[in-house]
């Protein structure tokens, strides 16, 4: 069971974090592995009736990939968390079930889009395709957020996954960067960052230098002095 940071009590109501994340929060989880992370903040509150828990894999490919995904799942539904499979972060906000809901922390944990026999991740078509996952599930994470609420990435930031510029992905969505915050697993008791993929699908791989990146939307004034300025900036160019 995951620790807690602290806990404030506010009126009868006592509000837990872990972390960057609280009990008050509504949380929309994205891409989960075997569903260790949503577990850890499920424990961590001691109830999940604020989160929603998805996986891109169906269910029945995600329990005969990882062998701890039965035992997080029980976890999470005896806690009264809401767990979808088969939801595309690029789509998820035209889920019938999403479609209607606004979250305060919406957190994909290092998005990846599979690995490549060919390409390896220094390489310019996969970042590509990496780059092409990220800025989907901005776009439809950005509908789905409530006043002041934020997504979170949480990322590798050497090279070559710097080279997926997510910051500038998410500026062209709109969306502007809060902060800049380092990554430590530890920090997640229980939670199992998978590969995902392939016969090593149920391995964890090293999480290096990790960030989680926190961005919010941006005002429309922001949106139209950064507008302002690019236009300066090509007129110069000109």
């Amino acid at each position: 069971m995951c620790s807690m940071e602290e806990d404030n009590t506010l009126g009868n109501k006592q509000e837990k974090w872990i972390k960057r994340y609280s009990s008050s929060h509504k949380i929309l989880l994205v891409g989960e592995g075997d569903f260790s992370f949503s577990s850890c903040l499920a424990n961590a509150f001691g109830y999940a009736t604020n989160m929603v828990a998805t996986s891109r894999d169906p269910r029945e490919e995600l329990l005969s990939k990882y062998t701890r995904a039965e035992e997080n799942l029980k976890d999470l539904e005896d806690l009264g968390c809401n767990i979808l499979h088969g939801i595309d972060a690029h789509t998820m906000s035209e889920h019938a079930f999403l479609k209607l809901k606004v979250f305060d922390r919406i957190v994909f944990n290092f998005p990846h889009s599979g690995f490549n026999t060919v390409f390896r991740e220094h390489d310019s078509w996969l970042i590509r395709r990496h780059q092409d996952l990220v800025r989907g599930f901005l776009r439809s994470a950005k509908n789905m957020l409530a006043e002041n609420g934020e997504v979170h990435i949480t990322h590798k930031t050497a090279y070559p996954f710097s080279k997926w510029e997510i910051e500038e992905l998410a500026e062209k969505e709109g969306l502007s960067l809060v902060e800049k915050e380092a990554f430590y697993r530890s920090d997640y008791p229980g939670y199992e960052n998978k590969r995902g993929d392939g016969m090593s699908c149920d391995l964890a791989f090293p999480v290096g230098q990790s960030s989680t990146l926190k961005f919010n939307k941006a005002s429309e004034k922001l949106i139209e002095k950064k507008k302002k300025k690019q236009g300066i900036r090509e007129s110069v160019a000109r």
